[in-house]
């Protein structure tokens, strides 16, 4: 299965990045990389995580990260999974 990441995901993810390395720049490269494990091994378990809770959709899943929630949709036909959002758990993604 091909992983495809959205421009959204992608601008959230970097937000996000750029706020954990205001911290500490090495726990920001840790989280990058720790995540993009996560996300490389869904190709083997695409159903793993929780049907998603914003979506009516059993194809869209809720994957938690260390607090944040990472959108995902399986699409079967395309034998792909398309990365949407990322974003704080406590605060859904804004549909814009």
């Amino acid at each position: 299965m091909q992983i495809n990441r959205s421009r959204r995901y992608i601008n959230s993810l970097f937000e996000i990045l750029d706020f954990i390395a205001q911290d500490n720049i090495s726990a920001s490269e840790n989280f990058l990389d720790k995540l993009d494990e996560c996300i490389s091994n869904l190709p083997n378990f695409p159903y793993k995580y929780r049907k998603s809770l914003y979506f009516h959709d059993d194809n869209i899943r809720d994957m938690i990260y260390k607090g944040y929630t990472v959108v995902y949709r399986v699409n079967l036909e395309k034998n792909s999974i398309d990365i949407l959002q990322i974003f704080n758990k406590n605060k859904p993604p804004l549909n814009k």
